[in-house]
């Protein structure tokens, strides 16, 4: 007996230093106290309502803890302190969103009754949002379980209103403050939710990129040089997907990282016309894959999701990305859909990236399988999924750009 009490003092005081070196290794998190949100402002409602647009681009400067705090305090400050009444109206005074910013400084949550901000983590998870490279992203996450004791059925369309109402309020703050802002919807909400570590019950609804707007003219001014010296310098790139059940932000994403830097992007099916996403975004297909002349493009894009199955043994797809490799064109493919390289037999020796699932039959073609967000390998360029949708378009852009 007096052997096992010893044997018990001991494992205790083991897994107390080892508890007390683990804490010693992570940064002690911190609370920012914001300053008082200003009430007066030199923009009237309706002028900011005129400037608003969704700007993409923006410069690397950071955003300051006071422009910080003011779009917060516009998106869930409260108004009200007596009755705890906010600046967006929330069915039965509920209030059942909470706001997350992404900075340079990491994550953290706010607190409208303290007018604070708390860090859930001092990483920069910005990059795995899916969101526009921004110095902020605001994630607004709601729970329709918190509504539903009381409303019901009706619970989901209320939580949506009252994001819309602070997306809104956000957007508009960004204008008067000389800031810009952008609306991404297409995010996998299960890895935004991780990332952002929610509590049980809520779920990402939007993430708002914010930050100072950066000039836009360098593309026009390219098309204007080129037109001087009688020749176009625009690159081309074709975006392959399923008929259906294509992922989203894979396809919405990297053709927008792609337009803004310039690339004209077409958009092949084995259909025409509408073709449905997993989350239901819709876009127009114009040509056949099958009809794909490689020499008509600069890059040839395979997109994700489900729907990238039916060119896994598809000869006409395999004939494209073997064509492409052959004349040295940029080749990518994200999620799942690095498959149809592998089945194509293009990877042997080659590093690439893919979602989980697909490890396995890569590796068996030969590939060298790393699991990063996006690998670039000369001018073959995988993406591993969703989250990595915007950093799988720049490398494309820049591997156009020659960078």
């Amino acid at each position: 007996m007096k052997r096992f009490m010893i044997l018990i003092i001991i494992l205790g005081v083991f897994a107390a230093l080892c508890l007390g070196q683990r804490r010693t290794r992570v940064s002690p998190l911190k609370i920012i106290q914001l300053s008082e949100p200003s009430l007066k402002g030199p923009v009237s409602f309706e002028e900011a309502v005129a400037k608003r647009r969704s700007v993409r681009q923006f410069t690397s400067q950071e955003l300051k803890p006071a422009q910080i705090g003011q779009l917060a305090w516009a998106g869930q400050g409260i108004t009200e302190p007596k009755r705890g009444l906010r600046t967006a109206p929330s069915a039965g005074a509920i209030y059942p969103i909470k706001l997350y910013f992404a900075t340079q400084e990491g994550l953290f949550v706010y607190s409208a009754e303290e007018h604070s901000l708390e860090q859930i983590t001092n990483l920069d998870v910005r990059g795995r949002l899916g969101a526009i490279g921004a110095p902020c992203n605001i994630i607004i996450a709601g729970s329709e379980r918190n509504l539903a004791v009381k409303f019901r059925g009706e619970a989901n369309k209320y939580m949506l209103l009252e994001a819309g109402h602070i997306a809104q309020n956000i957007q508009l703050q960004a204008v008067c403050l000389g800031l810009g802002a952008v609306e991404i919807g297409g995010f996998d909400a299960r890895g935004v939710g991780r990332v952002c570590r929610l509590s049980k019950g809520f779920a990402p609804i939007l993430i708002i990129s914010v930050g100072y707007p950066a000039a836009q003219t360098s593309i026009e001014e390219g098309k204007e040089e080129a037109d001087k010296k009688g020749r176009s310098t625009t690159k081309r790139a074709v975006l392959i997907v399923g008929r259906e059940n294509y992922r989203d932000e894979e396809l919405f994403e990297t053709r927008r990282i792609l337009i803004e830097a310039g690339v004209q992007t077409v958009l092949a099916s084995t259909r025409m016309g509408p073709v449905r996403g997993m989350l239901g975004g819709v876009a127009e297909a114009t040509i056949l894959a099958k009809d794909i002349i490689v020499d008509d493009y600069d890059a040839i894009i395979f997109v994700g999701g489900a729907g990238a199955t039916e060119y896994f043994n598809s000869r006409v797809a395999w004939n494209i990305a073997r064509e492409a490799v052959q004349k040295r064109k940029v080749l990518g493919a994200i999620c799942i859909a690095p498959a149809i390289l592998a089945n194509a037999g293009l990877l042997t020796g080659v590093r690439v990236t893919s979602f989980p699932t697909e490890r396995d039959r890569l590796q068996r073609a030969g590939a060298l399988f790393t699991g990063v967000p996006v690998e670039r390998d000369g001018l073959i360029i995988t993406g591993d999924g969703p989250m990595a949708a915007v950093l799988f378009g720049r490398a494309i852009a820049d591997t156009l750009a020659g960078k």
